[in-house]
């Protein structure tokens, strides 16, 4: 897989794929992951890529000509399943986009930034526009971090022990069950029996049990997701 990153900050997305699951799956060759700076693709002589909106109004919006370009540059050197824009209108990232994403090969992501970009560039250029939530960052790099660690940690091999992440919370629209690990008592604060009982079909009863009251408790409308 390849994620192609256009943004006019690269400084906020260099530290968080130089750690971690993400890291360890580029140094395995599973991802590339490249980030672009938006004024290099500019021809202004201040090399800059934001100006005032026709309508008035405060704020700035990022300029056509150097998303353009760097949009087209890369094209031309490859085939992208999706050009995706994060925006705070677009449809809300979940678990199941996470998925479906991470079976794509390449990828380009787009980040927002200032009031947002030139509406041509959604109406020509974008194939999906993704939210992280219903809130406004400053700039669309976080969401554009958040959504490339949801991605990458599901591409085989990224994780060493696959099954954790078929198991996460919202795989199956519940949460993951409470977890715990040794030592099996501590300040009185005692392991539930049945996780030491060694019986594998009860634990894992127990589990889903546990799983489905913690999604009741705290997002029962994932439940209605199901049922619907």
């Amino acid at each position: 897989m390849r994620i192609d990153l256009l943004t006019a900050v690269p400084e906020l997305l260099t530290s968080p794929f130089e750690y971690s699951i993400i890291k360890r799956a580029r140094d395995k060759g599973l991802v590339e992951i490249h980030i672009h700076n938006l004024h290099d693709y500019s021809n202004d002589k201040y090399k800059s890529v934001d100006d005032y909106p026709f309508s008035g109004g405060g704020g700035m919006v990022l300029t056509i000509e150097p998303i353009e370009r760097v949009i087209e540059k890369l094209k031309k050197e490859r085939e992208y399943d999706e050009i995706i824009y994060t925006s705070p209108d677009g449809e809300v990232f979940n678990q199941k986009m996470a998925n479906q994403l991470s079976c794509q090969g390449n990828l380009i992501i787009l980040c927002g930034h200032y009031k947002g970009i030139d509406q041509r560039i959604r109406d020509h250029l974008i194939t999906r526009e993704i939210s992280i939530g219903d809130y406004v960052l400053t700039g669309g790099e976080m969401a554009a971090a958040v959504m490339a660690d949801a991605i990458v940690r599901l591409i085989p091999g990224a994780i060493s022990d696959e099954v954790s992440a078929l198991t996460d919370s919202f795989q199956d629209n519940i949460l993951a069950p409470p977890l715990y690990t040794r030592p099996a008592i501590y300040k009185g604060w005692k392991v539930p029996d049945i996780l030491l009982s060694g019986n594998d079909k009860q634990i894992e009863n127990w589990k889903l049990e546990k799983a489905i009251e913690r999604t009741k408790l705290l997002r029962p409308d994932l439940l209605k997701d199901i049922e619907d």
